[in-house]
C-alpha cells in the first residue's frame, strides 16, 4: 500500500513538474518539448524501477544480485548504442544550454540555413537554396556553429582602384567623396576610408562601414546605393576606375663587340 502510495505521489510531482515547464516555454521555446518529454519518460521509469526493487526486497527477494546483473547488462547495451545516447544526451545539451532554437538562421562550417526542428536524434535545417540539411546532435555539437539570431549590424569592408595618372589633389579627395556618399545613407555607419597603396595597376582605398542592420535583405539594398551613389560621385569628379592593365618593356639587346 506504501509503494502504491509512493508511486501515486512520484507520477504527481512529475506531471505537475512536466506541466509547469512545458507552460512556461511552450511559447517561446517550442523546441526543447521532446526533449522535456523524453526527460519525462526517463524520469517515470526511474521511478517504476525503483519502486519494483523495493517491492521485490518487501517480499525478501535479494536485489543486490539482480541490481548487478542489470548493471553489467546496462553497460552492454550503453556501449552497443552509444551513438544513440550521445545523439540523447547532445539534444538535452541544445534543449539546456540553448546554442539555437527554431527559427535561427544557423552556419555550420560550410552550410548555411534556419532551423526548421530539433529532434531526439537529428536537428533539421531549411538552407538557402531550398533544401533540407540533416546533422546528427552530437555532430553538430562537435561543429563550430555561427548563430546569426540577434545580429544588430553588419560590417562591410571595400576596396575600389583609381587609374594611375590621377593627380595627388585628385587623390586626396576621394577619401572624403566616399565619406559623403556612406554618411548620406541612413542605414550605414562608416568606421574609416583610407587611401592605402599603390596596387599592381590602381591606387587603391579602402573603407570599413557597418550597416546598421542584420537582415540580409537590408544589407544588399545598402550596399547597393552606396555602390551607386559612390559610382555617380566618382564620374561625377572626373575620375576614373582602373581595369587589370600590365606594361611590357621591351629593350633591344645591345649588339657583341667585335662582330
Amino acid at each position: 500500500m506504501l509503494l502504491a502510495q509512493a508511486a501515486s505521489w512520484g507520477l504527481g510531482a512529475i506531471a505537475f513538474w512536466l506541466g509547469r515547464i512545458t507552460r512556461r516555454r511552450a511559447q517561446h521555446d517550442r523546441a526543447s518539448l521532446t526533449t522535456i518529454n523524453f526527460l519525462g519518460i526517463v524520469a517515470r521509469v526511474v521511478l517504476f524501477s525503483l519502486l519494483f526493487l523495493l517491492a521485490l526486497d518487501a517480499f525478501g527477494i535479494n536485489v543486490t544480485t539482480l541490481v548487478t546483473t542489470l548493471g553489467i547488462a546496462g553497460v552492454a547495451v550503453a556501449l552497443a548504442v552509444q551513438n544513440v545516447l550521445g545523439d540523447l544526451f547532445a539534444s538535452l545539451s541544445i534543449a539546456l544550454d540553448k546554442p539555437f532554437v527554431i527559427g535561427d538562421t544557423i552556419a555550420v562550417d560550410q552550410f548555411t540555413g534556419t532551423v526548421e526542428d530539433i529532434g531526439l536524434k537529428t536537428t533539421r535545417l531549411r538552407a538557402l537554396a531550398g533544401e533540407r540539411l540533416i546533422f546528427s546532435n552530437a555532430d553538430l555539437l562537435k561543429s563550430r556553429i555561427r548563430n546569426f539570431r540577434g545580429q544588430a549590424e553588419r560590417r562591410v569592408v571595400f576596396t575600389i582602384g583609381l587609374e594611375y595618372g590621377t593627380s595627388a589633389d585628385q587623390v586626396e579627395r576621394v577619401p572624403a567623396i566616399i565619406r559623403e556618399v556612406i554618411t548620406g545613407e541612413p542605414n550605414a555607419r562608416l568606421d574609416r576610408t583610407h587611401f592605402n597603396g599603390f596596387g599592381d595597376s590602381a591606387l587603391t582605398f579602402e573603407t570599413v562601414y557597418y550597416v546598421n542592420s542584420g537582415d540580409y535583405t537590408v544589407y544588399m539594398d545598402t550596399q547597393q546605393r552606396i555602390y551607386l551613389a559612390l559610382l555617380r560621385a566618382v564620374e561625377g569628379a572626373g575620375l576614373s576606375f582602373a581595369f587589370p592593365t600590365r606594361t611590357v618593356v621591351l629593350q633591344r639587346a645591345a649588339a657583341r663587340v667585335g662582330r
